[in-house]
């Protein structure tokens, strides 16, 4: 019996949400988080090479919507492992059927959910709660040169965050990046298929 519960994302079959199984008793619970072997079975072949964590003091924290190009370009596995956030992927490969289209989740401690976002889709999440830390691997390292992203209001998209741009906590290189209409063709569908 696999230790991961793995759907593909409705509308994004490429992205999927895993819910790793809890065994609980008095003391608490135990949980196989990550196991390779089960994502191979479920169609991910991912080599994580570097793993994240981010504390957002703020609801309404907003971060994204960031990727990464060329032999940086990162595949990502995202967990809350505190409070909870509002997960969001665009799908930004040239020539997808659903280039530009966006997806949300809600991921949360409570809830243990994980989203597997594959290269070619920009990312973001907005927090739900104040004091949320969000845990993250990634299968290319870190490369400031090679980090790129699209505006998170971006109005063409139309992702209906839990904050408004008045009300958000966003740093000032998140509200620089372009739309996706500016964005040049940076991860052709045809080598970064479903």
């Amino acid at each position: 019996m696999s230790s991961l519960e793995i759907v593909r994302a409705e509308g994004l079959s490429a992205v999927r949400v895993i819910v790793p199984r809890r065994h609980q008793d008095g003391r608490g619970f135990f949980s196989e988080v990550w196991r390779e072997d089960d994502l191979h079975d479920a169609g991910i072949i991912a080599r994580f090479v570097q793993e994240n964590q981010s504390f957002s003091h703020e609801r309404g924290t907003i971060r994204g919507m960031h990727f990464q190009i060329g032999e940086s370009a990162q595949a990502k596995l995202i967990r809350c492992t505190r409070g909870s956030i509002f997960d969001v992927v665009v799908d930004i490969r040239h020539g997808s059927p659903n280039f530009g289209r966006h997806a949300a989740f809600v991921l949360s401690a409570e809830n243990w959910k994980q989203l597997y976002v594959p290269i070619g889709f920009a990312h973001g999440y907005c927090t739900l709660d104040a004091s949320t830390e969000v845990i993250y691997k990634v299968t290319a390292y870190y490369d400031r040169d090679r980090e790129g992203g699209i505006v998170w209001d971006d109005p063409q998209i139309g992702i209906e965050w839990p904050a408004t741009p008045d009300t958000a906590t966003v740093n000032e290189r998140d509200r620089q990046f372009p739309p996706l209409a500016q964005l040049p063709k940076l991860f052709p569908f045809a080598r970064y298929p479903d």
